[in-house]
Parts: structure tokens; sequence; C-alpha cells
């Protein structure tokens, strides 16, 4: 059930029950060194662990500075645009949804990871929620933050709809978008806007110096195939803003960037950007890959170590002008619905 505002009162009626419940959600899967969310376990298949958190700290830099310091597209998130009540699906660490509630006091920003917390952090009358499948979400928060840990394919009960819903590289945690799209839609006010921040998986380059059988072709496409036995496939990215207008979204549009693989721009901004990039690769190369391989290919640790440091040989590669295309895809719900 995505959205603990209405959320039965006998549900969590006893301290035994929030005992057993907190430390069901806490009790993380260990494997091949890397913990990973024990709650609705195998959804998703990044770790939750310091060294993942900490990557998704760095790369939300990462986001800020392909938009210059903003943190979305659209409207709501203009320095002086007043907004009541804003959810952030996959909130993962929360960091976006805190920034959004320092930048706009007067919002409750209620945050929801793809696998998202059921105990919050601060009390229930927030107005920045956000939702994960993990609670990895600091305690230390803005007064208008919560943070709860549900699963986004669960039925939404949220008590009140939002001026804004935002989520970023849910690509491979939805197993059903269109779905998603509505219980979106529906969850909004009229007027109100979905953000969707997404990227390829597979990287670009409009030289050929990324050769079709590189590795780190053959590493997206091991991670795709992946997710198509998992149920949640990645996807192509300018697919969804054409779903977000069968959604019943209005005024559509689709922003495009693109993130180097390292420093071989000779743009400073875009240099920048690729030094930003080849570090979030770096970092999270395993992490990316290691459940993928090992849960769908049935490859060993140890495999899967050895195919990375050619993974990483081509990342550094200064000579091979990769990119991967980056996504906002932003829709507002009609302030009049067609009958």
């Amino acid at each position: 059930m995505c959205g603990t505002e209405t959320r039965p009162s006998g549900l969590m009626s006893t301290a035994s029950s929030t005992t057993s419940l907190r430390e069901s959600v806490v009790d993380y899967l260990v494997e091949n060194g890397r913990t990973y969310h024990r709650y609705k376990e195998g959804k998703y298949h990044l770790p939750n662990d310091e060294r993942e958190n900490d990557r998704e700290d760095m790369v939300h830099a990462l986001w800020l500075l392909t938009l210059d310091d903003k943190l979305g597209l659209a409207p709501p998130c203009e320095k002086d645009a007043k907004v009541s009540r804003v959810l952030d699906i996959g909130t993962g660490t929360g960091i976006w949804a805190i920034n959004f509630a320092d930048e706009h006091p007067e919002s409750e920003v209620p945050s929801v990871a793809p696998t998202q917390t059921i105990f919050s952090a601060g009390s229930n009358n927030k107005k920045v929620l956000g939702n994960d499948l993990s609670p990895i979400q600091p305690s230390d928060v803005p007064p208008n933050v919560r943070f709860e840990v549900d699963d986004l394919e669960d039925e939404w009960t949220y008590s009140q709809p939002f001026d804004y819903i935002h989520s970023r590289v849910m690509t491979s945690s939805v197993a059903d978008w269109p779905l998603y799209l509505k219980k979106c839609y529906d969850n909004l006010k009229p007027g109100g806007y979905l953000e969707l921040q997404e990227l390829d998986l597979f990287p670009s380059c409009d030289d050929e110096t990324l050769a079709k059988d590189s590795p780190l072709m053959k590493w997206a496409d091991l991670l795709y195939r992946a997710s198509v036995k998992f149920g949640r496939p990645y996807l192509e990215i300018s697919t969804l803003r054409k779903a977000m207008v069968e959604a019943g979204f209005e005024d559509v549009t689709m922003s495009t960037y693109k993130w180097p693989s390292n420093s071989w721009p000779k743009d400073v901004h875009f240099k920048e950007l690729g030094m930003w990039q080849r570090e979030n690769m770096l970092t999270g190369l395993d992490g990316f890959s290691l459940a993928p391989l090992t849960r769908a290919h049935d490859w060993t640790p140890a495999e899967v170590s050895v195919f990375l440091i050619d993974v990483r040989k081509v990342i550094n590669d200064r000579n091979i002008h990769a990119y991967w295309p980056i996504y906002f895809i932003v829709g507002r719900k009609p302030l009049k619905e067609e009958k």
C-alpha cells in the first residue's frame, strides 16, 4: 500500500508489530559483499549500502550540474514557485527531497522510493514526501519532509493529491509503466505536474569511436537482458513522452542532455559533466553489475570482476567519445478533465 497517510489504524497497533515491521525492513540481504533491500526482496537490484548511498549523493550533484543547479525543469522547481505537496518516488538517500524542502519551506515533501519506509522521519503533517524500499534516509531533515518505506507497485492510498510528483531513474524499477503513470496522474491535483528524470542504459557515440562490440556495449546489453528476466525491462526513454500523453497529461515536453563518459569533450561544461559521470560509473560499476550478472546470468562474482576490468578501460579511454543521453520529461494534469 503506497502512502501511509491512510494506513489502517490496526496495521501497526502494537509495539511488537511495529518492532517486527521495522526489523524486517532493516534486515538487509547480504550478497557478494554488498547489502540489498529485504522488504519486497528482489524488486530492485542496486545495493543499499554506504558505498551506493555515497554514489547516489554524488550523482545528485551531476544532475544539478546538468541543469545549472536546478532540481528539475517542471515549474514547481523554480525558486519562487509556491508548492503545497510534493511526492518524490524512489527517493533513495532522500537528497532530492531534502534539497526541494530546503528551497520550498512552504511545501510538504513526502518521499517514496521503489522500496519505501513505513516508518517516517519527522511528524505526519509534512509537505514533502519521499518513499523507497530501503530506510536509508537521514533522520535530521527539514521539518517539512517525511520519508516512507513503501512499494510503488502497491495501491496508492494518499489522503490528499500532490502539486508535483518527481521520480528519477526508475526505468528498471517499474514493471507496468502505463499503470505507474496512471497512479501518478490520479494522485495529482488538477494542474499538477509529473516530472520523469531518466537516462539511457546504452551509451551513444556520434563519431564511431565506440565499437558496437565494445565491452561497455556488451555490459549494457547484459544488464538489459537481465532486466527483461527480472520483469522490469529498461525501455527506450523517448517512448515515455507518448506514454504520458496517453495517460492524459497535457503540454508534455521532453528535454535531452548528454553525460560524456569521461573528460574527452573540449567544451568546458561538458568536460566537467564527463569528469563527474566517469566517477559515477567507476564508483557504481560493481553495484550496477553484481546482482544482474549473478542473479540473471549465473556469473560468479569473480567472473564479474574480471569482465568489469575491460569495461573500466573503455570508460577511462578519452579516445572513445561516448555519452549517455539524459531526459527530463514533464507533463501537466489538465485543470479540467474531459468526461
